[in-house]
């Protein structure tokens, strides 16, 4: 094989790379955002009636973030809970329960 056609088919190859890294880290993003998803719905059954999530699609370096909704066991109204997802240990943690009128007051 001439040298010519080798460097070729090498830039071809390595022009091919970028894209292989970008579908497996889009994978693992997908996956990641499904975990966090599943655990902080299980983690929020036993306080919200069918609870829906919202993931961050890529929370920060070391945690997934979600909010998860929806209507209190027991009670009237809507709340919300932020869920944390520790990216290394793959658990989750909830934080209070926030009601619909905590969301809507501004910050002072």
């Amino acid at each position: 094989m001439s040298f010519h056609r080798r460097s070729a088919l090498i830039a071809a190859f390595a022009s091919l790379l970028p894209s292989i890294a970008a579908a497996s880290s889009d994978d693992a993003w997908a996956a990641m955002r499904t975990d966090v998803s599943a655990k902080c719905l299980k983690a929020a059954a036993g306080s919200i009636e069918k609870p829906k999530a919202v993931v961050d699609p890529f929370g920060s370096e070391s945690f997934g973030l979600a909010l998860v909704s929806g209507k209190p066991k027991g009670a009237k109204g809507k709340i919300t809970q932020i869920c944390v997802y520790n990216k290394q240990t793959k658990t989750v943690e909830l934080g209070g329960e926030l009601t619909e009128q905590m969301l809507k007051t501004p910050a002072k």
